[in-house]
């Protein structure tokens, strides 16, 4: 469980009554009629969201758990760090539109690829940074983008947001799926009490 959904009554009655049932669709990253895959692991799968659907080029983008060996775990699974899992989201887009390196630098600047132990407020495994590519060129456009990121002197720390093999992709509950438009208020506080969107403001957009 996220942290915000134990401190704040909110949370908890929203995920009260939630349905829990799981959609045991596995997603591929095949390219389909033009359409390419990403796969962006970057801690709160909320936050993730909405930044790449605001992104021209960008066809659906849904949230979800990959890296892990369990088949269609649920949230409470993965989120209680017993797996390889790491919640993520599975962008789908149009090469033509938009291209891999700007998915990856919009990819880092929501998140502090600094931090081994998680993102923000919410630590463990399941919450840590990684890239899942699917080909030699996306693995070398992320592997470059770190390095970037490292010569720039932005962080007085070295990136350690992993590039890894594309693994499946698991469909997280209904109830994630668009969350920070389904629950604007509740999203809206946990990306500013989580420390995200303070962070983001200040290593990102200076």
């Amino acid at each position: 469980m996220k942290w915000l959904l134990v401190i704040m009554g909110l949370f908890v009655i929203i995920l009260a009554g939630c349905t829990t049932t799981m959609t045991t669709k596995q997603t591929t990253g095949e390219e389909v009629d033009g359409q390419k895959t990403a796969i962006f692991a970057g801690g709160c799968f909320w936050c993730m969201e909405g930044p790449f659907e605001a992104e021209p080029g960008v066809i659906d983008v849904v949230v979800g758990y990959t890296g892990g060996e369990e088949v269609d775990p649920s949230y409470e699974l993965v989120s209680s760090g017993t797996t390889k899992h790491r919640e993520a989201i599975k962008v789908t887009y149009d090469p033509t539109q938009v291209s891999y390196e700007r998915l990856v630098e919009l990819y880092f600047w929501q998140i502090d690829p600094t931090d081994p132990n998680g993102q923000f407020a919410d630590k463990g495994y399941q919450y840590t940074t990684a890239i899942y590519y699917f080909d030699e060129e996306q693995k070398q456009i992320a592997e470059q983008a770190i390095k970037d990121i490292d010569a720039s002197g932005r962080f007085d720390k070295p990136v350690v947001t992993k590039v890894l093999a594309a693994k499946p992709f698991y469909l997280a509950e209904d109830y994630h799926q668009d969350y920070y438009l389904k629950q604007s208020a509740q999203y809206e506080a946990y990306s500013i009490l989580s420390g995200r969107k303070g962070f983001i403001k200040r290593a990102w957009q200076k």
